[in-house]
């Protein structure tokens, strides 16, 4: 009979993870570390974002959380009731936080602020329009144009330039001197500004509001409402654009598709009509595709308000709605393309005045219309793009959020115009050459690329200003300096996070997303913050606005006006006139 010996005993489990574990965990820890510091762009290519940088090290950091637990549940050599209790503490920690706080909204960068769930958003804490304390109603005159306006987005001539004595720097020692600072409905809009007056956008519950308020003092004089409400967890509550200023009327485009004519003077709504009714486009379809919001500030001409119009509908989108000024009539539309969040410009190119538009895939110009010059045999029907190049994006991802530039004639190469583009998501900056075909003023345009940089200008939310043949922009929140020439990167230094740029002169007003505003040395020698102070707190992506020595800031929570020392021009006078 053969003795069959003692079975061998178990080896006892270990109660540190074994090599390839933690080699495991290494190789995740070793790629959050090329992410985060940028090797990771150097290898595939500047083709990744701040918030792409941030979802991929969650990513990683939660594989590395789950490796060990799988290893702690399956092969440590803790006992069952030890392993139980761990998981019993992190399944009641995850129920607990999903049942107790929600995500209000995220920054730039993706980066989630948590708040009770039973909280109440801020802009349902405040009074209706309503119940605003209204100041004295301005007179008529007062919102007659100044030299110092700045009467819609960016600036009269749509750049963030302004002409005059730049700031005086010293800040960190003597701040400017704040005139108010008080809250606000939310919206990422800016101020429009003529006169004493500046009007905004802004979210308060449930009601869309246009408010103008006192420069000096921050005083209500009159608001008007409307029933919308836009909020999203990514791109936040309330209008994303800028009103604007023209013969005394603010025009405002909500983010819903409402459009308001309101006198300034008192308040009194001239007319107002909704894009998406006037042309037939489905409300949820239409918010779906364009998921953040319809963004974009009004172009008004003596005759016209021209926004962008959208889709889907039956027949194909439109890509910008022509109203009467004057009426709010739907006059004729422009293009059949989806819009994006930039805003249609007025240029003039080789004498031509051109409506120049992102839409949501493609860079176009259209004929401004003429309501008493129709075409004829030489030209092209209404809405026939003059000229027009591919610039990849989509309104419910990728989207192009930066306006289109046509440089100067004084930057023309040959004989022709350079537009210039940029936007984030890794796509970077370009420059285009448009120049009118030989054969007649009736055919399209030649178009040619000259360069495209992907790594630099990703303009995400942001714009670029212009000087000396160099743009500067904030490129996924770090302010950038690129030659025009060939963009070329001048250089590249200083964290904002997703804020806004405006020039003055030869100094760059940048206001970070955090707030902050800062000045810095517009120059391709190098990078120069001269000083900053804290003007507001909160999340900021809003354009600031700036008339005179007046700087007026605002984002979803606040808004304020600080007196800004400038350096004296030769008239004594603080210009705030944009500049070419």
């Amino acid at each position: 009979m053969t003795r069959v010996s003692d079975a061998a005993p178990t080896p006892a489990r270990r109660l540190w993870p074994p090599r390839r574990v933690l080699v495991t965990l290494a190789s995740l820890a070793t790629a959050i570390v090329m992410v985060r510091s940028g090797l990771l762009e150097t290898v595939i290519g500047p083709i990744i974002d701040q918030a792409v940088v941030n979802v991929i090290t969650l990513i990683l950091g939660f594989s590395m959380l789950v490796s060990l637990l799988v290893w702690f549940w399956r092969e440590s050599g803790f006992a069952v009731a030890v392993k139980r209790g761990v998981f019993w503490t992190i399944g009641l920690a995850v129920l607990a936080a999903i049942a107790l706080v929600r995500i209000e909204r995220v920054s730039g960068d993706l980066v989630p602020e948590f708040v009770w769930r039973w909280s109440r958003s801020r802009d349902r804490l405040l009074p209706a329009s309503g119940e605003l304390p209204e100041g004295v109603p301005a007179e008529a005159g007062d919102f007659s144009p100044t030299p110092r306006d700045y009467p819609r987005f960016l600036g009269s001539r749509v750049d963030a330039t302004l002409v005059g004595p730049p700031p005086v720097g010293g800040w960190n020692a003597n701040p400017p001197e704040r005139l108010w600072r008080q809250p606000i409905g939310a919206g990422w809009g800016s101020f429009a500004v003529v006169g004493e007056h500046a009007a905004t956008l802004e979210q308060r519950g449930d009601e869309e509001i246009v408010a103008c308020y006192d420069v000096e003092t921050g005083r209500c004089e009159w608001a008007v409402g409307v029933a919308a409400r836009h909020a999203t967890v990514l791109g936040g509550v309330g209008p994303r654009s800028t009103p604007t200023i023209f013969e005394g009327v603010v025009y405002a485009h909500g983010a819903t598709g409402w459009l308001h004519a309101i006198r300034g003077s008192d308040g009194e709504l001239l007319w107002r009509t909704h894009i998406l009714d006037d042309l037939g486009i489905d409300r949820e379809a239409h918010a779906a595709a364009v998921a953040w919001g319809r963004a974009a500030s009004p172009l008004v001409t003596p005759q016209w308000v021209i926004v962008p119009a959208g889709g889907p509908r039956d027949g194909g989108p439109v890509s910008l709605a022509v109203y009467e000024r004057t009426t709010g009539r739907l006059a004729t539309t422009l293009g059949d393309e989806q819009i994006s969040y930039a805003s249609p410009v007025l240029v003039e190119c080789d004498g031509r005045p051109l409506v120049l538009n992102v839409n949501e895939s493609r860079v176009v110009a259209y004929d401004l219309p003429a309501a008493d010059d129709p075409p004829g045999p030489a030209k092209p029907p209404a809405g026939t793009p003059v000229f027009a190049f591919d610039w990849p994006g989509h309104s419910d991802s990728d989207a192009s959020c930066s306006q289109a530039h046509l440089l100067p004639a004084a930057e023309a190469a040959g004989n022709g115009r350079r537009v210039f583009v940029s936007k984030g998501y890794g796509v970077g900056c370009a420059m285009v050459a448009v120049s009118p075909e030989a054969d007649g003023e009736g055919g399209a345009w030649r178009v040619e690329p000259l360069w495209h940089k992907q790594g630099s200008l990703k303009t995400k939310f942001a714009n670029v200003v212009f000087r000396d043949g160099h743009a500067y922009g904030l490129s996924d929140g770090i302010l950038e300096c690129v030659r025009l020439s060939d963009g070329r990167r001048a250089w590249k230094r200083g964290r904002y996070h997703q804020g806004q740029v405006l020039r003055i002169d030869d100094v760059l007003l940048v206001v970070a997303e955090s707030g902050e505003v800062a000045l810095v040395e517009c120059s391709p020698e190098g990078f120069n913050e001269l000083c900053r102070f804290e003007a507001i707190r909160g999340q900021t992506w809003n354009n600031p606005a700036v008339s005179g020595d007046r700087l007026l800031v605002r984002n979803a929570q606040e808004a304020a006006c600080y007196r800004i020392p400038r350096r004296s021009d030769p008239a004594g006078v603080a210009s705030g006139t944009a500049g070419p």
